[in-house]
């Protein structure tokens, strides 16, 4: 994927808004009402593989603690601590745990199926815990026709079966790609189409 892609709009920051849901309706509930300090749970860990959004929700999730002055602790990618950074991790659940405040913790599969320290595995699994379920095509074509009706992009389906079919397949870059494309439609003064798109995806990344 051209770097253009990426550069004429910058992405925008995580949010919990700006997350598409799927079928991961409850964990974004859960995460919402701990983040924003109107939950009792004050533990969650979510997993699943790479391009599920367990970053997204992490730095969305800090973002709003920040703005409810709750304290929120975000631990991404757990699967590669290291024996000090479990230990510290481990002390870190057991000091908010007595204290008081959030963590909010991300791996690539269940607590117990990592290989961590078996005390930290424990702490892990004793809050939520929530398996992310990735988008379907037809979620992320919702999604992307959705994203385009904000922008008031007339998007034909040729367009979004391309995308879908042979860009890569996380949400952030399909959606930079659709406002690369109505940034260079508008500059070109020519409709959405896909030749449009082929000829944005062949513009050289120093013009």
């Amino acid at each position: 994927m051209k770097q253009l892609l990426l550069d004429i709009q910058p992405a925008p920051a995580p949010s919990l808004e700006n997350f598409v849901p799927g079928r991961n309706a409850e964990a974004l509930y859960s995460l919402l009402m701990a983040a924003s300090g109107k939950s009792e749970n004050r533990f969650i860990y979510l997993w699943g593989p790479g391009g599920s959004g367990k970053s997204h929700l992490l730095h969305a999730c800090a973002d709003l603690a920040r703005q409810h002055d709750v304290a929120l602790t975000t631990a991404d990618d757990v699967q590669r601590l290291d024996e000090e950074a479990q230990i510290d991790l481990f002390n870190t659940f057991n000091q908010i745990r007595a204290s008081g405040g959030v963590l909010i913790s991300s791996g690539d599969a269940a607590p117990m199926q990592m290989g961590l320290r078996d005390d930290l595995a424990t702490r892990l699994s004793w809050g939520l815990v929530y398996q992310l379920q990735p988008l379907s095509d037809e979620e992320k074509a919702q999604a992307l026709a959705a994203h385009a009706a904000e922008r008031g992009m007339k998007l034909p389906d040729e367009v979004l079966d391309y995308c879908l079919r042979h860009l890569r397949r996380d949400l952030r870059t399909l959606m930079a790609t659709l406002d690369a494309l109505d940034t260079w439609s508008l500059t070109a003064k020519r409709p959405v189409t896909l030749p449009l798109l082929r000829q944005l995806l062949q513009l050289p990344l120093d013009i």
